[in-house]
């Protein structure tokens, strides 16, 4: 199993910066894509950005040009660098392990608990 463990959320104005961290834990699987994803009040979970163990990144249009996603492989940690935040970015930012127990098996996705983003004055 894999587990995650989100942190670095909060409250913040618009206009400001918060960074978002993900630490993976556990054993029997190999990560490859880590990634960002939120969901604001309702029940669509939409995608923020994603990397991989090379890493290649993608973004939603709504975060091209004020997030910015890495990578720590060595530490099994993806962080989330926001910037000139907004209101419409208020969500619960989940965090998303994809893994492999063996190369060839099924990916599994592993999601960690969420951390709440408020941006609000």
């Amino acid at each position: 199993q894999v587990q995650l463990v989100e942190s670095g959320g909060g409250l913040v104005q618009p206009g400001g910066s918060l960074r978002l961290s993900c630490a993976a834990s556990g054993s029997g699987f190999s990560i490859n894509v880590m990634g960002w994803y939120r969901q604001a009040p309702g029940p669509q979970r939409e995608v923020v950005a994603r990397i991989n163990t090379a890493g290649t990144t993608a973004y939603a249009d709504s975060a091209k040009g004020r997030f910015t996603i890495s990578r720590d492989n060595a530490k099994n940690t993806v962080y989330l660098q926001m910037s000139s935040l907004k209101p419409e970015d208020t969500a619960v930012y989940y965090c998303l392990a994809e893994a492999q127990a063996l190369p060839g098996q099924p990916i599994r996705a592993f999601w960690g608990q969420g951390t709440q983003v408020t941006v609000s004055s």
